[in-house]
């Protein structure tokens, strides 16, 4: 049997990782400032981390959720406190698209509508709900595409309050930093205008912090840089550090009933073990500040970058945004800047669209890290 070929690879095989460096099977280091999809949150084999998921599988790897998990309990009362959602409800699973489908299934039993908005260019996942309210059409099969959602363009808020005020709106589901769309950040105006317009005609409101959110803006969650508070937030990618983990917050004001959401594998032993450590270490090094401060570092040297006489300057177009969420937009395609970064400078990022790098390191990043890098950049860009 062979792998299903829909991925393109680099020709690299990552062995071995730690903090904010992997190592190939040839022994070359690696700057990560990529995080495999800004998962790695606390960094690679953080040994807090290690310890924790080992004393855990020595006891129980897993066991049903028919019975009482401490772990869960206990992973609800911290991160309520920590992210200032103390008074919401948790319900764990093992991915963002299943975040996303549940918050979205969750929305339509509470108020019976079937119509979403969400943005153009949003991205949110890639099971049936979840890529049907993502905008790009490659990806939506057929069966996928059930004619419930309308995209609007980012910030434009009277087309938002246009579609609300009809009243027939389930729900909005928000990235209020856009990660796939590139880096596209909400601003304060467009979403307290939405949330007041979705309170106003009872829709629910679900902010996507899958990507953007446990810290990587520099708050705990990104939507917490506008001034809002959404009925709904889902969370995934860091909050495990590798461990397939997702989670659904849900305002009080949702009343739980047996059997209407589920599942089998979410909140299990191991992967409660995992986001409790990955609070700990958090908390324990500050990295919610750490990632504000190198990534308004980062932010503030790409663009004295981009200002430049040099012909690195020449090439970026705009740089955005906030703590370590960050896209460089290039006048050329990412493709030979990626790949000559990867190849020939060592070090991880990602990409949007066609000409933008994007940078998701974990939270850990030191700014000695990000001044390579920014050497590295430089050289690569006045070389092309």
């Amino acid at each position: 049997m062979k792998l299903f070929d829909v991925y393109p690879l680099f020709n690299i095989n990552i062995v071995k990782g730690k903090g904010c460096h992997v190592w190939d099977d040839k022994g070359q280091e690696y700057l990560d400032l990529y995080g495999g999809h800004a998962v790695i949150s606390i960094g690679h084999s953080h040994p807090h981390y290690i310890e924790k998921v080992t004393r855990q599988l020595e006891n129980l790897g897993f066991y049903s959720n028919s019975v009482i998990n401490t772990l869960q309990i206990h992973l609800a009362k911290r991160l309520g406190y920590l992210s200032g959602y103390e008074d919401y409800q948790l319900f764990l699973i093992n991915s963002g698209a299943e975040a996303n489908e549940n918050a979205l299934k969750l929305a339509s039993f509470t108020n019976g509508r079937t119509r979403v908005l969400s943005a153009e260019k949003a991205f949110h996942g890639r099971t049936s709900l979840a890529v049907e309210v993502t905008n790009n059409p490659k990806i939506i099969a057929p069966i996928n595409d059930g004619g419930h959602v309308t995209y609007l363009p980012l910030n434009d808020l009277p087309a938002w309050e246009r579609e609300l005020d009809k009243g027939d709106v389930c729900a909005v589901i928000l990235e209020c930093i856009q990660g796939v769309g590139g880096i596209k950040l909400a601003t304060p105006e467009f979403a307290q205008g939405l949330a007041e317009a979705c309170k106003r005609n009872g829709t629910i409101f679900i902010c996507d912090e899958i990507q953007c959110g446990y810290g990587r803006s520099g708050k705990f969650f990104a939507h917490q840089w506008l001034g809002i508070r959404p009925d709904i937030i889902t969370v995934a990618k860091g909050i495990g550090n590798g461990f397939p983990m997702g989670g659904v917050l849900i305002s009080p004001a949702f009343k739980p009933v047996y059997g209407q959401l589920g599942t089998t594998f979410g909140g299990n032993h191991l992967a409660c073990s995992a986001a409790l450590a990955v609070l700990d270490v958090m908390e324990s090094e500050q990295l919610v500040e750490n990632a504000n401060t190198v990534g308004s570092y980062l932010l503030e040297k790409l663009r004295e970058m981009a200002s430049g006489d040099d012909k690195a300057a020449q090439h970026i177009k705009d740089v955005r945004g906030r703590g370590l969420m960050i896209g460089i937009d290039l006048d050329i395609p990412h493709k030979e800047v990626r790949q000559n970064l990867i190849y020939e400078q060592h070090i991880f990022t990602g990409c949007a669209g066609t000409n933008i790098l994007r940078l998701l390191p974990p939270l850990c990043i030191k700014k000695e890290d990000a001044d390579l890098f920014l050497e590295k950049l430089r050289q690569v860009l006045n070389e092309i």
